[in-house]
């Protein structure tokens, strides 16, 4: 995939994460900062980074440059996500759904920038492994990276999207599937089954 150039994008950055370091010398101990950074235009780009320094500025800076090297693109559809996709990376894991629009981005963390700063407007989010916010930011950069559009998927089977959704099953009611009086035939109105 092609590297996306960060200059000709207008970026807003946002520090996820601060970590002191020490190192003991025998001197004494070294003091050093590791700082996961976010970088998003808000339309669909968005990159991760991690920068380390013995002074704070200097490693947002670093974290800065890293992140804008690693821009992915989002294909966002109508403010949301195409499918519902479940990433991991390390102990971390985390499930972004689709929603209906109104709904807001519903995540928490470094999971919750990240969709912000990417310009998702209406997603579920939630993370089902460790909490380590650096995990959890690269597990939804991996998601991010493995969503697809129809379109996309059309044209590696080499098909047009109409084929597609024609071969998808029809919705409930619609022939071809059990409608939902037959679903429900065995449930009582007060939710219990008969």
């Amino acid at each position: 995939m092609a590297r996306i150039n960060a200059d000709t994008l207008n970026l807003e950055e946002r520090v996820v994460r601060t970590n002191k370091v020490q190192k003991t010398h025998k001197g004494g101990r070294t003091m050093s900062w590791s700082i996961l950074v976010v970088v998003g235009d808000g339309a669909g780009h968005v990159g991760a980074g991690i920068g380390k320094a013995r002074a704070i500025p200097d490693a947002i800076r670093k974290g800065v440059d890293e992140a804008k090297k690693n821009i992915i693109r989002i294909p966002i559809v109508d403010g949301t996500l195409p499918h519902e996709i479940l990433a991991r990376h390390g102990a971390s894991e985390v499930m972004l759904r689709p929603a209906a629009p109104g709904t807001g981005v519903v995540a928490g963390g470094a999971v919750r920038i990240l969709l912000e700063l990417g310009g998702v407007r209406d997603v579920l989010a939630k993370s089902l492994g460790a909490a380590n916010p650096i995990n959890n930011c690269w597990a939804t950069i991996n998601a991010l990276n493995g969503l697809r559009r129809i379109e996309d998927v059309a044209r590696l089977r080499g098909k047009t999207v109409e084929e597609l959704r024609r071969g998808a099953p029809a919705a409930p009611g619609q022939g071809g599937e059990a409608s939902t009086a037959t679903i429900t035939q065995g449930v009582s109105g007060d939710g219990q089954s008969a």
